[in-house]
């Protein structure tokens, strides 16, 4: 297949030692679902081209851990192609491969979390996610690394080993979405799922020069769950785009009965062209410091792209809420659902469970009720506060994450210019900050530091204005086209 003036742009940066294969591989989702749907390439040579890419590049970075075997990933594009064939479509992502995160349940897929307790773990089940994605006409072509548990923003763990930088082989791609977004920035896959509690949807894309949307909770409706109540933890997408994070949220979003937070809206609003919106005196606030520690490089890239907002028209002031508060609310939390996930499993297997999980479950117990409901009180009263905030500003804007990509060997930063870090999260406060007042916010590509490393901007929204987020982000890459610039791997 040879690329056509429209998608010719999308190769400039691919080597050529990459090969025709890496032509369809980096291809937007979109382009590859459309033209697979025209006949201008079939779904066999889509599977085949991914699969040629997985071989020459995963070993590099180890993104991809559970491949599904060859055999049935061609006799699944097959099965597409005679159903083209016949007319008949599956849905938005037919032929399509997907990658699907190790924490996300896949029926007949080995699905190990990332822990030695299920390294051989086959589910006979698939989550809602990965229900959607194959109902799209999806195929699961595997499954991508995270961290122990999906615990952290580091994708290290006993079974696999570490997700590489593609950018830097020896610095972290973050977690826990890493292997996903690896894999997306090197053209292994055209889509990632992952799910996010304290920044795994956007870390890592931050990371890569990739794209990723933290949902509002409930959007992307996760079950089973055994914490149905929680707002936490969503799930969401992962692309090498923002059309094409939206294209894939048009498939997860929506509503089900068995998520009592979901809610009753249907993804297709978000296949629509996110083009078209006018920014014109739109209120954007520009974080200042947020009173944390910052790498200098993340922070001036970032301060950086006012100019862009307000060559959008735009109205940019220094400005940002009170986040009193949401150290203590995320973190207490956090003990909270992770003792009740992982306390019984603890007592069985103390010495297969990492340190993380030890501390987590330990703190989880020393929590009392009254204690909880203050906790619950004073994320109200810093919800409240957001809320004030966003209706003076539709937008606001900050980094992704405090630091560079660190070095691959290092579980976490243990300081940061010089402030020391309490624990293996706390670097990771300019993103759970966001996550406790249950905004959306995405991930889009904004810089690279003077030695090459990927910067991401975070862009957060109103309360369940996930559109919004959608339509600014899209704004935003059209006007710096950061995120085409490839890792020289591929």
């Amino acid at each position: 297949m040879k690329p056509d003036r429209t998608t010719a742009n999308v190769f400039e940066s691919i080597s050529p030692q990459a090969g025709p294969e890496a032509e369809i591989c980096f291809l937007s989702a979109r382009q590859m679902a459309e033209m697979i749907r025209q006949k201008k390439v079939s779904a066999r040579e889509v599977m085949q081209a991914h699969l040629k890419q997985i071989q020459r590049v995963n070993p590099k970075v180890n993104a991809i851990v559970t491949l599904v075997p060859e055999e049935q990933l061609m006799a699944q594009a097959l099965a597409a192609d005679e159903a083209a064939a016949r007319g008949k479509f599956n849905g938005p992502l037919h032929g399509l491969p997907v990658g699907v995160k190790d924490l996300h349940a896949t029926k007949g897929i080995r699905t190990t979390f990332g822990s030695p307790l299920h390294k051989d773990y086959i589910p006979d089940f698939d989550c809602l996610v990965v229900e959607r994605e194959k109902n799209a006409g999806a195929i699961v072509i595997g499954k991508t690394n995270v961290p122990e548990w999906g615990l952290g923003s580091q994708t290290f763990n006993p079974v696999f080993g570490p997700t590489r930088n593609p950018y830097d082989l020896t610095k972290t791609c973050g977690g826990s979405t890493g292997g996903g977004s690896v894999a997306l920035a090197c053209g292994m896959v055209p889509l990632a799922d992952g799910s996010d509690m304290g920044g795994s949807l956007r870390n890592p894309p931050n990371f890569c020069n990739v794209v990723g949307l933290r949902t509002s909770p409930g959007r992307v409706p996760n079950p089973p769950s055994s914490h149905g109540w929680s707002t936490l933890s969503v799930a969401g997408p992962v692309a090498r785009s923002v059309t094409d994070c939206a294209f894939f949220l048009s498939i997860l979003a929506g509503s089900d009965r068995r998520s009592p937070i979901s809610i009753d809206q249907p993804g297709s609003q978000y296949a629509e062209p996110l083009a078209g919106r006018n920014f014109k005196g739109v209120r954007v606030a520009m974080f200042k410091d947020l009173g944390l520690p910052w790498e200098p490089e993340v922070k001036n890239a970032v301060l950086a792209q006012r100019k862009v907002f307000e060559s959008l028209g735009c109205i940019v002031e220094e400005a940002e809420p009170d986040f009193s508060d949401a150290n203590e609310c995320f973190v207490a939390l956090r003990h909270w659902s992770i003792e009740a996930e992982f306390g019984d499993i603890l007592e069985a297997n103390s010495s297969q469970l990492n340190e993380f999980v030890h501390w987590h479950v330990e703190e989880g117990r020393k929590l009392t009720g009254p204690y909880l409901s203050r906790v619950d009180a004073k994320r109200t009263a810093l919800y409240q506060r957001m809320r004030a905030f966003m209706e003076k500003y539709e937008f606001f804007i900050l980094p992704v994450n405090q630091v560079l990509p660190f070095d691959v060997n290092m579980h976490y930063p243990t300081e940061i210019a010089g402030v020391r870090m309490e624990n293996y999260i706390a670097w990771m406060k300019s993103a759970y900050y966001i996550s406790t007042v249950g905004n959306p916010a995405i991930s889009v590509p904004c810089a690279f530091s003077n030695g090459g490393l990927p910067i991401g901007i975070q862009i957060v929204g109103r309360h369940h204005h996930d559109w919004g987020v959608l339509q600014m982000a899209y704004a935003f890459e059209q006007a710096t086209n950061v995120g085409k610039r490839r890792p020289s791997i591929v």
